[in-house]
């Protein structure tokens, strides 16, 4: 029988209202909820129900929305299914949603861990002067020698996010991330588009971010992963809290091997991807890496009966 990964979402998935369903239906996910509203201490249900799309945007409102939804529907799954996957892997901050689902992290703590890292993210560096961009079509290599012979001509750019073949995201200055785009096809890619983002995230440009993060993160308890996570970092399985503890730094100026993290589950005979929170980014991106294993979505009350029924009857 085939192996299960529970997988997370990250910045980007977010929409008002994700989640309502289950907090108004389960207690589980309706106490996940108000745990965030009390440890933050501001109602962050309310903005995550209701809006403004705008305040949800906002980077230090959405780390800890995001994280809040996808436990929330995390919960009230495991509630009404007792299915343990074998591995969990998250993108980006989806990484604290699978370290609280393997008990590294208590859920208290991981939102505030994650509404402090957004806000630490904002302050790095200037507004307007960093970017992101997602480029499809181009060689893994040869784009990454493309985006060093840009930085070496003075205007920072990196790769940000191996996503999957075909798609890859540069970070770093508004500049270099436009030399990019301009310069595409040197690397085989077809184009670049610029991502609705407020910095340049995984790249050398978040090192400050990263030391204030490293403070903050010294002070959390983290226990060991019940089921192993694979990391943003290495794309390979951790267990040890203080391990992850230092990779949790490490990914905020690091690229996100999310390819390769895929590539390794598939390896470890995983075959069954269950994604939990809003959208479907993630399974589109396992889909482009195989075809052949099976994909679910837990993005709301209504894909529990299908997808519970679909996982029982393996």
């Amino acid at each position: 029988m085939g192996k299960t990964a529970f997988i997370f979402p990250g910045q980007g998935s977010q929409a008002v209202g994700m989640a309502k369903d289950a907090y108004e239906a389960v207690p589980a996910a309706t106490e996940v909820f108000r745990q965030a509203d009390e440890r933050l201490g501001f109602a962050l249900s309310t903005l995550i129900f209701e809006g403004p799309d705008t305040a949800l945007k906002q980077t230090s409102n959405t780390q800890p929305a995001l994280l809040t939804a996808s436990i929330a529907l995390y919960e009230a799954f495991k509630e009404k299914m007792g299915i343990h996957p074998d591995y969990v892997a998250g993108h980006s901050l989806g990484e604290y949603s699978a370290l609280v689902a393997s008990g590294v992290l208590a859920f208290e703590d991981a939102v505030e861990i994650v509404r402090t890292r957004g806000e630490f993210m904002e302050q790095a560096i200037p507004d307007g002067q960093g970017g992101m961009a997602a480029v499809l079509g181009a060689d893994r290599e040869a784009l990454s020698a493309l985006c060093r012979d840009i930085t070496e001509s003075g205007q920072l750019v990196e790769l940000a996010n191996i996503n999957c073949p075909g798609q890859i995201v540069v970070s770093g200055t508004k500049e270099g991330v436009a030399a990019v785009a301009e310069r595409v096809k040197e690397a085989g890619g077809k184009r670049a588009i610029t991502l609705e983002v407020s910095g340049p995230f995984h790249s050398s440009l978040m090192k400050e971010a990263a030391t204030k993060l490293s403070g903050k993160l010294g002070a959390v308890t983290f226990s060991r992963a019940l089921v192993p996570v694979v990391a943003n970092v290495t794309a390979k399985p951790v267990r040890e809290g203080s391990e992850i503890r230092q990779l949790l730094v490490d990914q905020v100026y690091s690229p996100v091997l999310w390819e390769d993290s895929v590539t390794w589950l598939l390896e470890q005979g995983v075959d069954t991807f269950v994604e939990f929170g809003p959208g479907s980014v993630l399974t589109g991106l396992v889909k482009k890496i195989d075809k052949t294993v099976k994909l679910y979505n837990i993005s709301s009350l209504e894909s529990f009966a299908s997808v519970t029924e679909a996982l029982e009857a393996r």
